[in-house]
């Protein structure tokens, strides 16, 4: 007997009916003797409804009170998805998050996890219950309910699974797997069986919206094998195929040392790019920069800082796309006048674009390949940037889909 984690998101919940065959699938997992835990997102759409209302009321409404509300969508979905499964003979019970309890710190819509309690859950499990729990959300010491921010289910189902020493978590969704770009931009991508943690937590961070990165974290830091995998098929489908279905997270990067040298195309349309100009050169400068952008809690992803003349340089970043007002703001208030820099201008309407894989660590000549197709398609490079897996370029967010489209053919991944 396995224990198995399931997640399945707001399309997968979208209707009484979908809920309903959650159910089946759910049951059919447990019928072949599985202990199940189930961890799903709230309802297609719901959580932007509840966030509207607060927005109807206060442009900028206090964070607690939006995880008490945003947080109850994730109830609906449990509790309806126990009642389904009690309808056809099962036994389930749901559980909020503070219920469990998953512990966090206090960063009101934005929560990280610190802990899971695994008690209750074992107990319910062992007495042959399949159990279903709130994604998304948690509480802190204080008792204050808190979410994880968009996506956080994903991160909720990969952190109870590794909590409870889980087999392996399925995070049904609905695509079929992950892809080696988005098949809406490029009709020729194809679905890989397996991609390497590795190339996962790039593809995730760099913009691929199938898993939060977080979770994506999360598998990584335990070594939990998760698999991405459709909820749209026939629930009865038999659980030999499904299980097999999908694409698996895998930590045996040896496998692919050898085969396809790109893995994937990410790309991120919710970029914006930001320069501070006439800054001086001298050491601390970046903190003074983008230590206030950190304490107001804005992530910076690319950096550059260019060559000094005559004591001067220009400083570089990106930001999301969704906070560039807010960092224009800190930075007008908070750091131009402090460090004596000449000017702050930005640029809302950029993308990045990223070519990922493991194989890139055993083959020269990437990122040539990668610049001359971009060349040959008249794109502009703005910023780059490089780890030992992944190769990022920032440009005019009008060109992001001929870009996907130009790299993913000219590294012939349609055909491997």
């Amino acid at each position: 007997m396995a224990l198995i984690v399931h997640k399945y998101g707001g399309t997968s919940m979208g209707s009484t009916e979908r809920i309903k065959n959650v159910a089946k699938r759910v049951a059919k997992w447990h019928d072949a003797g599985h202990q199940i835990v189930v961890v799903p997102s709230a309802m297609s759409g719901e959580t932007n409804r509840i966030l509207g209302l607060a927005k109807e009321i206060c442009d900028q409404p206090d964070p607690r009170e939006l995880d008490v509300i945003a947080a109850t969508g994730e109830q609906v979905s449990v509790g309806l998805l126990a009642i389904a499964l009690q309808a056809i003979g099962k036994q389930a019970v749901s559980y909020a998050g503070w219920q469990v309890a998953i512990k966090t710190d206090a960063a009101h819509t934005k929560a990280r996890i610190a802990s899971i309690d695994d008690v209750k859950v074992k107990r319910d499990l062992d007495a042959g219950k399949i159990v279903i729990i709130t994604g998304f959300q948690g509480v802190t010491e204080d008792g204050d309910i808190t979410t994880l921010g968009r996506g956080g289910s994903d991160t909720s189902a990969v952190a109870v699974a590794a909590a409870l020493k889980a087999q392996e978590c399925l995070i049904f969704t609905d695509v079929d797997g992950v892809y080696t770009t988005d098949p809406r931009v490029v009709t020729e991508a194809r679905r890989l069986n397996t991609v390497t943690f590795e190339e996962m937590l790039e593809m995730a961070s760099l913009g691929s919206k199938v898993l939060q990165i977080r979770s994506v974290e999360f598998a990584g830091n335990y070594k939990m094998p998760t698999r991405v995998l459709s909820s749209l098929t026939d629930p009865l489908i038999p659980l030999e195929i499904e299980a097999k279905s999908g694409t698996l997270i895998s930590f045996e990067e040896d496998t692919n040392m050898e085969q396809a040298t790109i893995t994937g195309i990410a790309f991120n349309r919710d970029e914006a790019k930001i320069t501070v100009f006439g800054v001086p050169d001298r050491p601390g400068i970046a903190y003074q920069i983008l230590g206030p952008v950190a304490d107001a809690n804005i992530e910076v992803d690319m950096i550059i800082q260019n060559q000094s003349v005559e004591g001067k340089t220009d400083f570089t970043f990106t930001v999301p796309r969704n906070e560039y007002t807010k960092a224009m703001q800190v930075l007008a208030s908070d750091v131009q006048a402090q460090i004596h820099a000449t000017g702050i201008i930005g640029d809302a309407k950029v993308s990045k674009v990223s070519v990922v894989g493991v194989g890139m660590r055993s083959h020269v000549g990437i990122a040539s390949h990668m610049f001359r197709t971009l060349s040959e398609e008249g794109i502009n490079i703005q910023m780059i940037s490089t780890s030992e897996i992944k190769i990022s370029v920032l440009i005019d967010e009008k060109y992001m889909e001929l870009a996907v489209r130009a790299l993913h053919k000219a590294f012939g991944m349609e055909n491997q």
